[in-house]
């Protein structure tokens, strides 16, 4: 039952729903209850009234056996005297079933309801179009024959069911007002307990837009905390939110101003006068090379806030980790012939066990080919870049690894470069500083874990061992 509810679900109005509800169903269960109840109480001392009855003219029907006689005596008209509510019958049977005194129309009697002598039983019947209550017993007759007769007093029922009315009169009629007091208590009772969730809301629309700060959990009730440490952690991963794109702009503005300012000198040096061919030419290659770094950069700065975007990767679908990898490698080879540096791929094939994982293709390319990039930007000519993939079945480990025969990364600049714009100094090489950040983003998004070490310990250029760590699924043909 939807008693206070509008067109927009209430909490107020499910909980009154809830408590009212069954207040107004119980109502009337309690009405029929308090009349059964009545009609008990009513009925016990009028039933032992006509026991009374019943076992005194038992008495005197042991005693006179005429039934002239025991119609006209006095102790039975006295006994059986009628009053303006109800009417009084009396039968006496004798040993053989015949009728010695009294109404010849009473209700049969079944041979189940006969008791022991001196013992008297009530029943109910009906007589003459109204219903009445029996009270019997069987007495033993001295005279002439002897035996057991059956002696009845019957009465209508109009002061037991007067009396009941006026029990429940008694009874209900108060009820009529305290329903209504009731409902009105409810409902105060209601309005003060939801009060707390109206000051909340009162305290969170008079914050100011740019107030992010936590909610104080123990000034509100107990069951409405987990709802503030819900909005808490929502406050907070929305602050969060807010700096990354607030870094994003000024990162973007920042390393977009450089290329753009080359742009921009580049762009007056063709236009000056007296300008030769080949400056003219000088120019236009360096606008070109401008454009090119400022094209990487946005779509570096792009997949870093992609990443960012996307903390919960690793519930995504199933991705073949091999086949991803074979062709980045694959992109790779180009760039890596026209710097005449040796690319390879080892391990695992795309059918191998184990090399599925659970998360974002376009993610999981745009860290391998970071990776390749990384290692082809920072090998000499000549070197040597190998990828590899390792499948444990067991484990249930995809290991994925990016070794170049670079100079190396000294280990206490080892987590400076994963951090947006850092670049290691005495390098030469051409970035924006954003790749190693865009691949630790996108790890952390998987649940991996990245380690960088030296790919040749003790030796001259040592190198660089990029290894990340997916957690794969369980193993199956791929």
């Amino acid at each position: 039952m939807k008693l206070f509810h509008g067109e927009q679900r209430s909490l107020f109005g499910e909980i009154l729903d809830w408590m009212l509800t069954p207040l107004l169903l119980l109502w009337p269960v309690s009405l029929a209850l308090t009349w059964l109840v009545a009609q008990g109480i009513a009925d016990k001392p009028f039933d032992r009234a006509l026991e009374y009855k019943a076992l005194a003219l038992s008495k005197l029907a042991a005693t006179q056996l005429q039934r002239v006689e025991l119609r006209r005596s006095a102790a039975v008209r006295e006994l059986l005297r009628v009053d303006d509510s109800d009417l009084v019958y009396f039968q006496v049977q004798g040993p053989k079933g015949e009728v010695l005194s009294g109404e010849r129309d009473f209700p049969p009697f079944s041979d189940e309801e006969k008791g022991q002598p001196g013992e008297v039983r009530l029943r109910d019947g009906e007589m003459r179009g109204n219903d009445i209550r029996i009270a019997y017993t069987w007495v033993t007759m001295f005279e002439p024959e002897g035996g057991l007769a059956l002696v009845q007093v019957a009465e209508t029922r109009e002061k037991r069911a007067t009396l009941a009315s006026e029990i429940i009169k008694g009874v209900m009629l108060p009820q009529f007002a305290i329903l209504p007091l009731a409902v009105l208590l409810v409902w105060l009772a209601l309005v003060r307990g939801i009060k707390p969730l109206s000051e909340l809301e009162e305290h969170i629309r008079e914050r100011k837009p740019e107030d992010l700060s936590p909610l104080d959990p123990r000034v509100v009730p107990q069951e409405v905390a987990p709802l503030v440490v819900s909005v808490n952690d929502l406050l907070q991963r929305l602050q969060g939110s807010i700096q990354t794109q607030k870094r994003f702009l000024a990162d973007a503005a920042h390393q977009l101003k450089t290329p753009l300012a080359g742009l921009r000198m580049q762009a007056d040096l063709a236009q000056r006068e007296g300008g030769s061919a080949d400056e003219l030419k000088l120019s236009l290659k360096q606008i070109g090379r401008s454009s090119v770094r400022a094209t990487h950069t946005v779509n570096q700065l792009l997949s870093l806030a992609r990443a960012d975007g996307m903390p919960n990767a690793r519930q995504g679908e199933p991705v073949n980790l091999a086949r991803v990898t074979m062709a980045v490698v694959q992109d790779a080879y180009p760039r890596a012939m026209d710097k005449r540096i040796d690319l390879g791929y080892e391990g695992a094939q795309a059918d191998t066990p184990g090399v599925l994982i659970a998360g974002n293709a376009t993610l999981l390319q745009e860290m391998l080919r970071n990776l390749v990039d990384n290692a082809i930007n920072y090998t000499p000519t000549d070197g040597v870049v190998t990828v590899r993939l390792h499948a444990d079945t067991f484990g249930q480990v995809a290991v994925l690894q990016v070794e170049d025969s670079g100079p190396g990364i000294p280990e206490s600049e080892r987590a400076l470069v994963l951090q947006p714009f850092y670049r290691a100094l005495g390098t030469n090489v051409d970035g924006s500083g954003l790749g190693l950040a865009i691949v630790s983003e996108i790890v952390q998004a998987h649940g991996a874990r990245l380690t960088v070490e030296d790919a040749l310990p003790g030796k001259q250029p040592p190198g660089a061992l990029f290894s990340v760590r997916f957690d794969a699924l369980p193993s199956r043909r791929a």
